[in-house]
């Protein structure tokens, strides 16, 4: 008999580390003399210096010290004298203070830091507050203890690569797969060359008025390619995130965009699939990433071609889109069986053009120029209108640039632990974000990504990864609106004996009114226990790990999760699923 225990949630975000990813200073924590104190953007408080400073005093006789306000940070941050060092117990009454305080984005020490393998040496490292702000970064350098991407190979499905010296050496050979010549604008079709020749246009060119004006190259995929993997510790340019792994250019947009036949044949052979008239990749890539996307549905052929590439074990991660609406309308962000990722601007904020909905898996730093450059994502490009001339950096805004910060994850992923699965690496991305500092309407997954924590480096806090013998089914299953049972299966083998008291299964169910659905576990045996049952929850989804007394039953044979939904008028599915342990 299966005895049902706690239920734990897997996706339900937690608050913020109080330290800024910082490389490791010495034994000990020093006392602390100052705060850095965000304020959110519309309060008094983020916009003027004297009402800062009255803050900063009242928050001092709450907590029985003597608190000034030191000066404005470039960040608009404030900076908050503590007026002589304090202790750990009372910095953090001070710092409870702050944030009690609803118009408070964030309170973090102002910490000491000392010169360690993780600090970049690169020049525009500073520029890059998606990887390191306590507030809205990745927590990326916590991770960089883990593992660097070493001996990874990430595929960018995108427009190509143009020749930069901070990114040239960690770029291998990748392929054209722009078949139309016009659309190629390099003089022919398909061919071994993954250059960037440019895609500018002129008004009009592509049909029914496409683009209404001229526009210039974008070098979208050196841009893209950079966040994940230009070459670190350098003395130059930016920092990667991945920066030990491989780019593998495969080029699919060009003039006027690109067609659902070219990128499937690239998802075929970038994952280490044939495609008929061109060699076979010597180096497929553990991981794909496709900042592109359409309006519509994901189409049959793309499905297929993405399921086959998770099936060699590739994981493949796609942009949700910049149309600020919901992603369940843009395909490929609406495949199964990829990660689908919506974008945060600096204040942890859903970017206002990011795409959102119950499809989303996850949220990223993405970027929002319209204030200022100094928001965007920092990256390798180039200066030519048309064609390449002297390579750059640039911001640049999107989804496209938060879909990155994925890749790089999982590639990081990759290296610490070479046999994990997509599955795996969706569920630990997911299970380990963190709360979005700033707010979401629509939906914007398990929150912020959390590279540290993912890695479960020393930079990071708990909940780690899952530990033990994960098996997973990432099939989707459509659950019927008709009070039929459906049921998803897993096989699980080289078990020996019962299966365990504590045995976890971890649910990912996307429905609109999680409250109709009543969810069982159904053993080899036969022996079933409920997991949930239905309830007048109007939320959405069912993302959340259940434990349950198995050891009554045998581990190994197929197990099933079996899934009613109880109530008409809301629909949904199995997204995946996975036993641990």
């Amino acid at each position: 008999m299966l005895c049902v225990g706690t239920a734990t949630s897997v996706a339900a975000p937690t608050a913020a580390p109080d330290a800024a990813p910082a490389p490791s200073a010495p034994a000990g924590q020093a006392p602390v003399e100052r705060l850095i104190v965000g304020y959110k953007s519309m309060t008094t408080e983020a916009n003027s210096d004297s009402a800062a400073a009255k803050d900063a005093e009242a928050k001092g006789k709450k907590a029985g010290e003597s608190l000034d306000f030191d000066r404005r940070l470039g960040t608009g941050a404030a900076l908050v004298d503590l007026g002589g060092e304090l202790g750990k117990k009372d910095a953090d009454d001070v710092m409870a203070a702050f944030r009690a305080d609803p118009d408070v984005a964030y309170v973090v020490p102002d910490r000491r830091v000392y010169a360690a393998a993780v600090n970049p040496n690169d020049t525009e490292y500073q520029r890059q507050w998606d990887l390191f702000e306590s507030a809205a970064g990745m927590n990326v350098p916590g991770a960089w203890d883990k593992a660097t991407g070493e001996g990874v190979k990430v595929a960018v499905i995108d427009t190509g690569y143009v020749a930069h010296s901070d990114l040239a050496g960690n770029v291998i050979a990748g392929y054209d797969f722009i078949s139309d010549p016009f659309m190629a604008n390099d003089g022919g079709g398909r061919d071994s060359n993954a250059a960037d020749p440019g895609d500018w246009m002129l008004q009009g060119e592509c049909g029914n008025n496409y683009p209404e004006r001229d526009t210039t190259s974008s070098w979208h995929g050196t841009h893209v390619a950079g966040t994940i993997a230009a070459t670190t510790n350098n003395s130059k340019g930016i920092a990667g995130i991945a920066y030990n792994a491989t780019i593998q250019p495969v080029r699919v947009l060009g003039k006027c965009g690109g067609t659902t036949a070219d990128i499937m044949d690239s998802i075929t052979w970038a994952s280490g699939g044939t495609v008929s008239g061109v060699p076979n990749n010597p180096n497929p890539a553990d991981v794909i990433n496709m900042s592109l996307g359409g309006s519509g549905a994901c189409d049959s052929g793309t499905q297929s071609a993405i399921n086959a590439a998770v099936n060699r074990g590739t994981t493949v991660v796609v942009a949700a889109g910049n149309s600020n609406a919901n992603a369940a309308n843009f395909n490929p962000a609406n495949c199964s069986n990829v990660i689908t990722v919506a974008a945060s601007d600096r204040e942890g904020n859903r970017a206002s053009y990011s795409n959102y909905g119950t499809i989303v898996d996850i949220t990223a730093p993405g970027g929002e120029t319209a204030v200022s450059s100094a928001n965007g994502i920092w990256s390798t490009l180039n200066s030519g209108t048309r064609s390449p001339s002297t390579e750059n950096y640039k911001a640049y805004q999107g989804t496209s640039m938060a879909a990155p910060h994925i890749a790089g994850l999982a590639a990081l992923m990759y290296q610490a632990n070479p046999s994990v699965t997509p599955a795996q690496v969706e569920s630990s991305i997911r299970s380990n974000a963190r709360t979005l500092p700033g707010t979401c309407s629509g939906g914007c997954g398990a929150g912020l990504a959390d590279a540290a924590r993912t890695l479960g480096a020393s930079g990071g806090t708990d909940p780690q990864p899952p530990t033990g013998s994960v098996f997973t089914n990432a099939n989707n299953v459509n659950i019927p609106d008709t009070k039929t049972p459906v049921t998803s299966s897993l096989a699980v083998t080289g078990i020996s004996g019962n299966a365990p008291a504590d045995l976890q299964i971890a649910v990912d169910i996307k429905h609109t009114y999680r409250g109709d659905l009543k969810i069982e576990i159904v053993a080899p045996s036969g022996a079933s226990a409920v997991l949930q049952n239905t309830s007048s929850d109007s939320a959405d989804n069912v993302i959340t790990t259940y434990t349950v007394d198995a050891s009554g039953v045998a581990a190994s044979g197929t197990w099933k999760l079996r899934v009613t939904d109880m109530y008409s008028g809301d629909t949904g599915y199995i997204d995946s699923w996975s036993l641990t342990f």
